[in-house]
């Protein structure tokens, strides 16, 4: 049978009254007896109604995300780890984390996030993957609902985020490959409604202008971030009169696809034509070959994230509102 507060009060000889103010850390209860009524509490094997608290006080502990994915997205090793570090950070806050999917740019993608806020839910939203013109961030601050992204956008909107400096990374990567040797570089874009597209595009774009190369647009193809669709546009790449001797995917998913379309036609990776990723998933190191990718540290983003997000929550100043972060150029087999 489960403790309650008046088998409490009653071996503490306080009223319930005393007791429930004294485990909620109320000031009006002394410090002393509030350290009696917590160890007795603890010794007797009490157990908070966690429900009955949140309705008090109007708050779940718990954070929400919304995947803005396609079906089977937990087969995409970036929001497993996405995922991963969000629930860890929010779990060392005793934060729960509530997971909903919706296919981006959908029609029920609002519908999906007023039901997490009006039904009140969750306590804030993480959002990822933003766009040049982020329709839910604005729904967001408009409902004066706590939020953090993933991302920057386009709009003048201010909301606090944390991004990663995609135009660097690719910009490093193109320059390693014209160290190389190469001159004829394709870019495999994301979709280009998101914002890290945008800037990874501008990366590409300001190397080849750096180092005086032709900016052709044959070269540059837009992705989905599947790869299959990487699979797709590296085949439309290589049969180009002149195709590229390297390609830059805007993630690793893509490059894993556009290896394997390299590969079926006989090509060698990593001496034939060289593959550069953007993410360092897990998979990337283990793959054949070994994928040269741009890395971002997805895990400890995701921790961030919820941490800046509870912060907000309670009410606490973030040292940082906007925090952007450096990716680092791993090297590995695939770029030769």
């Amino acid at each position: 049978m489960s403790v309650t507060l008046k088998d409490i009060a009653r071996k503490v000889g306080y009223s319930v009254t005393t007791v429930s103010r004294a485990l909620n850390d109320y000031d009006d209860v002394s410090e002393e007896t509030k350290q009696l009524i917590k160890r007795v509490a603890q010794e007797m094997g009490y157990h908070p109604h966690v429900i009955a608290q949140s309705l008090q006080r109007r708050r779940t502990n718990t954070v929400g995300f919304i995947v803005p994915a396609t079906d089977r997205y937990l087969s995409d090793p970036y929001f497993l780890e996405l995922l991963a570090g969000i629930g860890d950070g929010a779990a060392s806050h005793d934060f729960d984390l509530l997971v909903s999917t919706c296919k981006p740019m959908d029609p029920q993608e609002r519908v999906v996030y007023e039901r997490m806020v009006r039904g009140r839910r969750v306590d804030g939203i993480v959002v990822a993957r933003t766009r040049c013109d982020d329709e839910r961030i604005a729904y967001l601050l408009s409902e004066g609902f706590p939020l953090v992204a993933f991302g920057r956008t386009a709009s003048d909107l201010d909301f606090p985020c944390l991004d990663v400096d995609g135009e660097r990374g690719v910009y490093e990567a193109v320059e390693y490959l014209i160290g190389l040797g190469h001159r004829r570089i394709g870019f495999i874009a994301p979709s280009m409604y998101l914002m890290f597209a945008e800037h990874r595009l501008a990366g590409y774009k300001r190397a080849l202008r750096d180092n005086d190369l032709e900016d052709d647009a044959a070269l540059v193809v837009e992705g989905n971030l599947t790869q299959a669709r990487g699979y797709q546009r590296m085949e439309q790449l290589l049969d180009l009169e002149e195709p590229p001797t390297a390609v830059v995917a805007g993630n690793d998913l893509m490059a894993f696809g556009a290896m394997e379309a390299a590969q079926e036609r006989g090509l060698v990776v990593g001496r034939d034509v060289a593959v550069i990723g953007f993410d360092d998933v897990p998979l990337a190191a283990y793959f054949h070959p070994a994928l040269t990718t741009i890395r971002q540290p997805i895990y400890d983003i995701g921790k961030m994230l919820s941490q800046m997000l509870i912060k907000i929550i309670n009410g606490e100043e973030l040292a940082e509102r906007q925090i952007i972060l450096q990716p680092e150029l791993v090297i590995r087999e695939s770029s030769g």
